[in-house]
């Protein structure tokens, strides 16, 4: 475990060395990306100019949702960027060269890429977090721990989806919109949901655990809340173990030379 923590922090830093090796690229998509956010949450500042609330939430919660979107979309992309090019490196056999390696493949293949807009994300997040008024310099490691619970779901959700290539060959399409649909539920208040959808939203397109769960934490839910969201991690990050291995015994080699460093 501790090889693997170290693997990973390693994988990290170089992959945020070389984003950062082309600075006007990579301040580009960051900026862009920062704008990009907040051109989506003006719709919502002028609705809640015209109504005070949506079913209980008002203007903060808002805030505090689309900062633990951002926050955790941003941290899947900086630290997990490889996740969202899964499918393809399954089909094209690209999956040969992390196979070659004395280290956890998942690991290895998810750890790859880093994307730079992902920092834009992050940008935004703490901006939101200072305007939604939740956080507190107490509060502070219940919303680190409510954001990184709801990074893991994401990423495992996401090797979940684009291990589905394992099966049915080229998905990263299908895969892609799956996350879409997450990442879309994700960014609205979860009392709009009710019935069958709000069941689903917790299950099959896992957006309660990768932010409904940490936003009440934010709100000041607890530990009770704050435990239910580590319950997803759990869940949901030892069924991408379990779904990956399953789809690796079926893996076909593309007969690919190369070496990673």
């Amino acid at each position: 475990m501790k090889a693997a923590v170290q693997y990973f922090g390693a994988m990290i830093a170089t992959n945020l060395r070389a984003s950062m090796a082309l600075r006007g690229a990579f301040w580009t998509r960051t900026i862009f990306m920062f704008i990009n956010n907040f051109i989506y949450l003006v719709m919502w500042w002028v609705f809640f100019d015209e109504f005070s609330e949506v079913r209980g939430w008002m203007l903060p919660d808002m805030l505090a949702i689309y900062a633990v979107a951002a926050g955790v979309f941003g941290t899947a992309m900086i630290v997990a960027g490889g996740v969202m090019t899964l499918a393809r490196t399954i089909v094209q056999g690209d999956l040969d060269t992390f196979l070659t390696q004395p280290k956890p493949v998942l690991l290895a293949v998810v750890a790859s890429r880093s994307e730079a807009s992902g920092w834009g994300d992050v940008a935004s997040a703490v901006v939101l977090f200072a305007l939604c008024g939740y956080v507190t310099p107490a509060s502070i490691p219940f919303v680190l721990l409510a954001l990184a619970s709801g990074c893991i779901v994401f990423v495992a959700s996401a090797v979940i989806f684009h291990s589905l290539a394992f099966w049915l060959k080229d998905t990263e399409a299908l895969s892609r919109h799956f996350l879409h649909f997450l990442l879309a539920y994700a960014a609205f208040p979860k009392t709009v949901f009710l019935g069958w959808l709000k069941v689903a939203l917790f299950t099959v397109i896992p957006a309660g655990f990768v932010t409904f769960l940490p936003v009440d934490v934010v709100r000041g839910g607890g530990w009770k809340v704050l435990l239910a969201a580590l319950g997803g991690v759990v869940i949901y990050g030892s069924l991408a173990l379990l779904v990956f291995r399953a789809g690796l015994r079926r893996y076909e080699s593309g007969n690919r030379f190369g070496v990673r460093a």
